[in-house]
């Protein structure tokens, strides 16, 4: 068997053995469990296992530079895709691409120890695909501030094996649109919210996308109607109407000021009630790791049209980028799988990068 073809078998049973633990979010104990014991049985210390969290490998600064590999544990619900199933160059499963793979690939390095000339800690964390107010994140890099120290963070969610940096912010909002109810043989003595509605949301349909170049990388926001509920009944003309809306802002604003552009767009319409708005993250900034871990990858960089952990790493002045193995398009769906080459890829660039 060659080393190749030996290193892609133990990927693809890592992975599996992860999808196969089941780890919706708020239920990632079993699976921090499992790789706890992982970690120590192979001598790498594991120091925070604190709220579905897993820290390990973070060694004494030795004063040779600090990187962080990170990934989440949860999934998103089953879809009749819980456990996995091995097949074809693939593993296929709840998870297999957002993100066990990557989390396998973190596993797999932090086993094999490779020789390398960068400190490397192993950053697990929870509640990554709920709101980001609840993500394990955040909290474990505020309480352990050894962390803030790290040179660079690499985000193993899923990217194709692109490398990604900086992130959209992300802010979720209820639009609400207030009419008159009535009755529907009589429209003309009632106030129909739907249509409040209607041209509220069509208004917003003309706002056209924003564009930013930030550090030669370009960041596009936009604003999205995402739901609408209204109605009672079949004979009353609705008083109410409600939607959501997402808007995905490119990381040269701050949450204040999408915020504040959001309500200038929905305000004149409809009441805008803010849910969430978690801020993006700049792209590093002449960062001497990144431009070691290009040249390992190969890859031009690219920006990341979403919002991810990376944010969080920022605001812990952490500067990060995203690159992991499994294929975005493939999330959270019910045929999610990731490909054993891409597995190896990924593992490859990593071990080139860490080891110099």
């Amino acid at each position: 068997m060659s080393a190749a073809t030996d290193l892609e078998d133990r990927l693809a049973a890592r992975t599996l053995e992860l999808v196969d633990i089941a780890s919706e979010s708020r239920a990632e104990a079993s699976i921090a469990g499992h790789i706890c014991e992982l970690m120590r049985s192979a001598g790498v210390p594991v120091t925070d296992t604190q709220d579905a969290c897993v820290l390990a490998g973070v060694p004494c600064r030795s004063g040779r530079p600090l990187v962080l590999l990170a990934g989440h544990l949860d999934t998103v619900p089953a879809q009749g895709n819980w456990p996995g199933r091995l097949g074809g160059g693939c593993i296929e499963g709840l998870g297999a691409s957002d993100m066990k793979g990557g989390v396998a690939v973190m596993l797999e390095l932090a086993l094999a120890a490779p020789r390398c000339d960068l400190d490397v800690g192993y950053v697990l964390f929870g509640r990554e695909e709920l709101p980001s107010t609840y993500s394990a994140l955040a909290p474990l890099l505020g309480r352990e501030k050894g962390l803030r120290g790290a040179d660079l963070a690499i985000m193993l969610e899923p990217t194709s094996n692109a490398l990604q940096a900086g992130c959209l912010g992300n802010l979720d909002a209820r639009w609400s649109f207030r009419g008159r109810a009535g009755h529907s043989a009589r429209p003309w003595q009632a106030d129909n919210a739907i249509e409040r509605a209607a041209e509220g949301i069509l208004a917003l349909k003309t706002i056209e996308p924003r564009r930013s170049a930030i550090a030669g990388l370009h960041f596009t926001s936009v604003a999205s109607v995402t739901a609408l509920h209204g109605g009672i009944a079949a004979n009353v003309i609705p008083g109410e109407a409600i939607a959501g809306v997402n808007f995905r802002y490119a990381p040269d604003l701050t949450a204040a000021q999408a915020e504040a552009t959001l309500r200038g767009w929905c305000e004149p319409h409809g009441e805008l009630e803010i849910l969430s708005n978690a801020a993006g993250a700049l792209p590093p900034k002449n960062n001497a790791l990144l431009a070691r871990l290009l040249a390992a990858s190969e890859v031009t960089l690219e920006p990341k049209q979403a919002w991810t952990p990376v944010a969080e790493f920022a605001a812990a002045g952490i500067e990060a980028v995203n690159f992991g193995p499994g294929d975005p398009s493939l999330a959270h769906r019910r045929d999610e799988r990731i490909e054993t080459s891409a597995l190896a890829r990924c593992y490859n660039v990593l071990e080139a990068f860490l080891c110099g």
